[in-house]
Parts: structure tokens; sequence; C-alpha cells
């Protein structure tokens, strides 16, 4: 798609030798070499861009807006780069929020939509060294790791510091050009995803670009070169730095994306998940329960397929998948070690170890937390179908959600087609989709069941003989 409009454009910048370095300057494409139509950008983008420009500031659409819009994807963010300071950008938009400590932003805000504007970036060296201030605007980690970025600079030093090749992408709304400094496009076409300078510097300036490596691989069908996939399994281990926070963030951009299960098995490749789900990735690379992998396999394919059909989905029914079985591993210890607590202290001893450690690794928000602990009680739950109970659990609010998990679980655990679990699962589709007399019929027939199986066979007691008993 992107060789057929750029044609020329894209064969001369094809030839530089070196693709993970920047060109000196940059190529420019004219409005009649590339596909990138205002008419497919966000108004409020086109908005900021705007005031931006007459407010006597150089702006640029950037990154992931333009890289998408050449390959005519519909970008989901549309971010900008100016030379303004954060300070300019607020007194020109009431609308503006400053946020970040790591590297300052303005968030233009437009009810829903929010265009998240960045001044361009400079390198550390330019830094004033002997000014005690400097703490506040640069800061790196013994690792490596940048802890603070705020160094401003030209949009040449902002482009040599984006990530990836088909990220140093800028378009101008006053000229309709799109200046490549570090041959994105060629990249692009090529299909390859490509770290500007050194890989295992750029890893370790910032770990979670392993992560983005490979979210754009799976997301745009790319292919990651070799020179940039090289350090990441050795270089793993710097993940454990990243804030639980961020990591939950990173959680919903790689997972909720339609592209779940594709990234699953690319996160596993490079030994990556472990720092998402440390518990799950034990009990998957132990084997220690059979039925692990493809539970997990098929609630991704399920979560994309929802995705890719724009039905709604919720973080919290794969985070429920995902420690489903670390959770039974919790209680089966915790009623061996205690067995005189009660089913429901059991399970939630176990809930609270399991949020208590999974936490340390993905900060779940309690809202998401919540929903994943209505899933699993409702598991207990719909198994209990007698009286009320049935009538209870239907109107129940994650009712769907519970329903949905157990429908997941009697694909995978059932071992044969009248499994109980396969037939409590059919009771349930069965019993959503009737009249309330069938419902009623369908009820007494589980508790007729479950009386008959709790009847032993009765012995006939001797008839006395009460007339011998009378005379003695």
């Amino acid at each position: 798609m992107c060789k057929r409009v750029l044609g020329k454009a894209s064969k001369k910048m094809a030839k530089s030798p070196n693709k993970n370095k920047l060109t000196s300057g940059s190529n420019v494409l004219t409005r009649d070499q590339h596909n990138v139509s205002r008419k497919k950008m966000s108004n409020n983008a086109l908005k900021v861009l705007y005031r931006l420009n007459s407010g006597g500031y150089d702006a640029y659409l950037v990154g992931g807006g333009v890289r998408d819009l050449l390959l005519g994807l519909a970008p989901k963010d549309f971010d900008i780069a100016t030379n303004a300071t954060p300070e300019q950008i607020k007194d020109l938009f009431r609308n503006c929020r400053l946020i970040g400590r790591r590297f300052r932003l303005a968030h233009i805000v437009f009810g829903r939509e929010i265009i998240e504007v960045a001044t361009f970036r400079g390198h550390h060296e330019n830094a004033p060294d002997k000014d005690k201030r400097c703490q506040k605007t640069s800061k790196q980690s013994e690792d490596g790791m940048l802890l603070r970025d705020n160094i401003y600079g030209s949009i040449e030093e902002d482009a040599e510091r984006r990530d990836f090749t088909i990220n140093a992408l800028y378009y101008s709304a006053k000229d309709f050009k799109v200046h490549d400094f570090a041959n994105g496009i060629s990249d692009i076409d090529a299909k390859l995803i490509r770290l500007i300078g050194d890989p295992e510097t750029r890893y370790r300036e910032d770990p979670v670009r392993m992560l983005r490596a490979i979210r754009f691989a799976t997301k745009l069908n790319m292919t990651i070169s070799p020179e940039t996939e090289a350090p990441i399994t050795e270089l793993a281990p710097l993940m454990a730095n990243i804030p639980a926070a961020r990591m939950f963030e990173e959680f919903l951009k790689l997972f909720i994306s339609g592209k779940a299960q594709l990234t699953f098995e690319q996160l596993k490749k490079y030994d990556l998940f472990r720092y998402f789900f440390p518990a799950t990735d034990q009990m998957l690379n132990e084997g220690t329960h059979p039925h692990i992998e493809r539970f997990i396999v098929q609630a991704l394919k399920n979560t994309d397929s929802r995705i890719n059909n724009e039905q709604r989905v919720t973080p919290a029914f794969l985070f429920a998948a995902m420690l489903w079985y670390p959770l039974q591993s919790h209680i089966e210890r915790i009623r061996n070690g205690q067995p005189h607590m009660s089913p429901q202290d059991i399970f939630f001893a176990a809930l609270a170890e399991i949020m208590s450690e999974q936490q340390q690794s993905i900060a779940i928000p309690k809202r998401f937390q919540a929903v994943m602990k209505d899933i699993w009680i409702l598991q207990e739950k719909l198994s209990r179908r007698d009286g009320k109970r049935a009538y209870k659990a239907l109107e129940h609010q994650k009712f769907r959600a519970g329903y949905d998990f157990l429908l997941l679980r009697a694909e995978i655990e059932s071992t044969s087609e009248d499994d109980e679990l396969q037939e409590l699962a059919k009771w349930w589709t069965d019993f959503q989709s009737t009249d309330n007399n069938t419902q009623e019929l369908m009820i007494k027939s589980v508790f007729q069941t479950r009386t008959s199986n709790r009847r032993s066979p009765r012995k006939r007691r001797k008839v006395r003989d009460t007339k011998s008993s009378d005379n003695g």
C-alpha cells in the first residue's frame, strides 16, 4: 500500500547504507509524493497544529499518526511535536494540562479526546552539567535508564531521540510535507521494525522499548530487524525496573488491541511474559497444570475476536484468565494446610495472596480487581442452581462475564461431551434463552436429580407383631 503511493521517493531513500543511523537532514516528501491527508486526521489535532503555527511556533504531527496514515490505517492517537516549551503551550491553550515527571508533556483536552503535545527533545550531553537544576531535567540510573528527560532541542535532535525509524516521521500542516529523518518510509515498505541508534543503549535507556518492538511488529504485521532483536532476551531482566503502574498501561496496549494471542507468543519467545504474570509464567514453564496454556491461548483468541468484531471487552476478563490456575494452586495449598477453614475463607485468603503478589508486577486498578473477584465467585455460584440461587446468579451484574468464563473452562477442561462442566455450561446456555415456566422446570429437575443422588437404598422396616407384644 505504502509502496504504491510513495513510488520513486521510497526507492530513492532505500539506498541509504546504514538504516539505524539518521541521515544528514531529512528526506522531504512533498504533497504529491505521499498519501497523508488532513481529511483523515482528527479535527482537534489540526486545531492544535494551526494554533501553534499561528502563535509563531513550529509544530508537526509526529510518529505513529503519520506512520499509520502512510499505511492507510486509522491512527488511534494524533501526537504533536513542537519547539514550544510546555509552559508556552499552556499559555496558548486554556484546555491544557501539563503532566509527567520523567518527560514533561502537554495534554490538550477536547472532551473525551486528548491531543498530546511534546517539546522537541534534545541530547543529554547538551544539558548544563554545572547547573544544580540539571537533576530536575536530566537523570539516568546506573543501568542507563532515563529517569528524567526534560532536555529540549531541535527537530533533528528530536528525531534522533525517537525510538524506531518508522516513528521518526513528521507531517507539517503548513506546507503538507512529510519529513523522514531515519529512512522510516523505506523500513515501512520493507516491513521492518528497526531501532534508531545502538539497540543495547536504547533498551537500557527505556526497557519498555522491547515491548514496543513486539507491539509494533504484531500490530503492523512486520518483522523485528536482526540487530534490533538480538539484545532483547539478554536485556529482558531490565523489565524488573519498570513501575507496576506503567506495566498496567503496557498490558492494555499489548493485549487489548486485537493481537493478544500473537503478542503472548512473542513475549514468551523473548522471555518477557514473566514480567507481567510471574506466577502464571512459572506454571507454564514447569508444566504443572495440563490446561493452563490452552486456557490462556483460547481466552486471548476470544478477546481478539471480540475486539476485531468491535465488541466490548474488559481487561478484567483476561486478568481473571491469566490468574485462574495460580489462584487454584493457592486454594489447594491453603485447604491442605488449614483443613478447618471454610471454603469461603479459603477462597478469600487465596485471593488476597494472589492479588498481593500480582500487584508487584502489574498495578491492576481496584475496579478491575472487583470484576475479577466476581468472575471467580460466579464459578461457584453457577454450579448451585437449586431454589432461588439460579435466578440470583442470572441477575448478578457480572453474570455474562462469569458465564463466558464458565464456557471457556468447559471448552478447555472438559474431558468428554457428557462431562459435568459441559453439562453445567449447556444448562446455563438453555436457561437464559427459555421462558419462566421452563426455567422453573429446569430448576426442579436439578433439585430432583440431586435429591435422588443423595438418597441411599432404604431397608424395608420389619413390621412388629403388636398382638404378641401386647400379650407379653
